[in-house]
């Protein structure tokens, strides 16, 4: 019964042929640094890169990546070697991923905020001979058997390379970096993406944006995050300038829409989640920046529209143009392309991903990997140019998830299970409908709950565990961990710092629920459904409740209650322990500024987690400190005490201020 035809021979040709063409595979066969070079000839003294207040030009990026390029090679880059990455934002970053892909490698992206494990696993995964850092990050490597070279403290015998282009030793099939998404298994799997498919998203997308060399884009995304592959060829391959945007600005949205309005940038990319708070920066500003924006691209996870009517009040849909791009990395960044408008609100639509980029095909394919009808959900599957070569040292997962495309004679094209649910749209479009599985997005980064379960699950004080995403407070994401104890229940401190340890940041669960059992259901599995809601304060850092002492440490412990959803918080928890992420750090200190009138830059909270240290920050911040706080506290007393004095003579009002207890507040 399951091989039966679901469709007609008309509805099949519909969703088959006519809403998903033949494609051609028509880009240049080029590398992407090839390119690059090209238009380096083109514009060599245009600036290429900035960051904070240095810079540089593309003949000065394409003679420093030369030399590296030269350098790799002499130690035995070349293609199908990888290259370890351990860099944080920077100039040196972009010149290292220009380097190893001019010495025919493949660039590895690691996070130095990653824990040493993951870090760990990933270099032996790769088996990468060459590792680039900095001296100040060497501390926050695992043991590894890779050369290490420091851009900084190397850089010295570095530049005693030629300047020169190498000899282009790669071919556009060599994979250009292999960048690490999270595992079902409980391990990361490394995805291998080739020039060519780089090459031809730019080629295929040009006839509808038109980049050029007065475009000016921002590399907003870390480079471990494929969105970044996007933001950082976008700018180079055309002659526009790339503006590195420094960790904390990228998580304060206020200085964020600063920095866009002062670089006068024009492409913008980003995650529904973080524009959102994009959105509330420019609508609370004191002071309203012209932007320059002809584009905000979005991608990373589902977008809702609706959320887009403050921005469509305030700038309309024409300039900048908005545009939805659902993809995913193993088919090369991005997949789909659909223009918002302002109408699409009207319309009450979900997330409306459009149509395929056109050297790619969409399929809506049942478990049988069969056409589903028109309106029902299924498997989004995609074929074409821009599907990856597979996973690194994963031959039976690539096997299960890169197939041979069932719907077409010609030779050698793959399709890639994507694992996520769409419907067709009466109009021809996709809508985005979430996950197949237990794979969540937690503000834009790609999560497997199953790799948080593996990661839990090897405490020894722990017998089961399931991990589970939920909305949190102020509508975000967040991770809620289950976990069942062995025998004593270890604290929550301690499991979190275990799996801290094992997966990144965002990983770690916000919230741990201690059961006695997990709820099965009549099949002997888990039944996730049955699991209880965390109720409010449950989120613990392990910290003693500490309660506060002063006016400012009440105030704070107030807001923090509110953002957070609890009844309780002690002023030396971390505000990140208990649930918090960046996205709510914004609203702290907007919260602090109407509260207490101080107005704080958002990195403080990343550099002072505790309501203890925030109140620190807030009376170094403000004169008068905690008295002038107190006062400020006081309100509508403040505002009886004033009309009262105002009521008083001259000569009543000398007398008063000769008590010795205000004569030093007199003015």
């Amino acid at each position: 019964l399951s091989e039966l035809p679901l469709l007609s021979e008309a509805e099949r040709r519909q969703l088959l042929v006519e809403w998903s063409p033949p494609v051609t595979d028509s880009a240049r066969r080029q590398c992407v640094h090839q390119w690059f070079e090209t238009q380096v000839e083109r514009t060599p003294e245009a600036t290429a890169l900035v960051y904070e207040r240095q810079s540089l030009t593309y003949r000065e990026l394409n003679h420093q990546a030369n030399q590296l390029a030269r350098y790799l090679q002499g130690l035995g880059v070349g293609p199908e070697v990888p290259v370890a990455l351990h860099l944080e934002r920077s100039l040196k970053m972009v010149v290292a991923i220009l380097g190893v892909l001019k010495a025919g490698g493949a660039y590895v992206p690691m996070d130095p905020a990653y824990p040493k494990e993951r870090l760990s696993f990933m270099l032996e995964d790769t088996h990468a001979p060459v590792l680039l850092s900095m001296e100040h990050l060497r501390a926050g490597l695992p043991a590894h058997g890779a050369k290490l070279v420091c851009l900084d403290s190397d850089w010295e015998r570095i530049a005693t390379k030629s300047t020169g282009n190498p000899a282009n030793l790669a071919t556009d099939e060599n994979p250009a970096y292999i960048i690490y998404t999270s595992g079902s298994t409980g391990k990361p799997k490394g995805v291998l993406v080739t020039h060519h498919n780089v090459v031809r998203l730019f080629q295929q997308t040009e006839p509808w944006y038109g980049f050029d060399s007065s475009d000016v884009w921002t590399l907003f995304h870390s480079y471990t995050f494929d969105f970044s592959v996007w933001e950082l060829w976008g700018a180079l391959l055309y002659g526009g300038r790339l503006v590195v945007v420094p960790f904390l600005i990228s998580r304060s949205p206020g200085e964020f829409y600063e920095l866009l309005a002062r670089e006068k940038v024009t492409v913008l990319n980003q995650t529904p989640s973080a524009f959102r708070q994009l959105l509330w920066a420019e609508a609370t500003a004191p002071v309203q920046f012209a932007l320059n924006l002809r584009y905000v691209i979005f991608g990373g996870e589902a977008l809702e529209s609706q959320s887009l009517k403050p921005w469509f009040d305030r700038h309309g849909d024409e300039r900048p143009l908005l545009v939805n791009m659902y993809g995913i990395t193993e088919t090369t960044v991005h997949v789909t392309y659909r223009v918002i408008r302002q109408a699409d609100l009207a319309g009450g639509a979900g997330s409306v991903i459009g149509v395929p980029i056109p050297d790619l095909k969409l399929y809506l394919l049942d478990e049988k990997l069969q056409p589903v009808p028109l309106g029902l959900p299924g498997e989004i599957c995609v074929a074409g140019a821009g599907v990856a070569r597979g996973y690194l040292n994963r031959p039976e997962l690539t096997g299960q998830r890169f197939l041979s495309d069932p719907f077409t004679s010609s030779p050698g094209i793959r399709l890639y299970r994507s694992g996520d649910l769409a419907r067709y749209t009466a109009q021809g479009e996709l809508e985005y409908l979430g996950r197949m599985d237990h794979q969540v997005k937690i503000r834009g980064f790609r999560v497997e709950l199953g790799e948080i379960e593996s990661a839990m699950n090897q405490h020894p004080a722990i017998r089961e565990s399931v991990a589970l995403a939920n909305d949190g407070p102020g509508g975000a994401k967040r991770l809620v961990a289950y976990l069942v104890p062995a025998d004593v229940a270890p604290s929550i401190a301690e499991i979190r710092e275990y799996v801290g340890q094992k997966v990144p940041d965002y990983m770690v669960p916000s919230v741990f629920v201690l059961l006695k059992a997990l709820p099965l259901t009549p099949n002997g599995k888990v039944d996730r459904r049955a699991l209880p809601a965390p109720e409010a304060g449950e989120t613990t850092s392990g910290q003693p409740c500490v309660p506060p002492r002063n006016p400012t440490e009440t105030a704070l412990v107030e807001i923090w209650c509110q953002l957070l959803d609890r009844k309780s918080v002690g002023i030396h928890e971390n505000f990140f322990h208990l649930g918090g992420h960046s996205l709510l750090a914004t609203q702290v200190i907007s919260r602090i500024a109407g509260v207490l009138n101080i107005e704080l830059p958002v990195r403080t909270i990343f550099e002072s987690p505790t309501v203890a240290g925030l109140a620190e920050a807030a009376h170094r911040a403000q004169p008068g400190g905690s008295s002038t706080i107190a006062r400020r506290m006081r309100g509508a007393r403040d505002n009886t005490l004033l009309t009262r004095l105002g009521q008083l003579s001259d000569d009543e009002l000398q007398a008063l201020l000769q008590n010795p207890k205000l004569r030093d507040a007199s003015s």
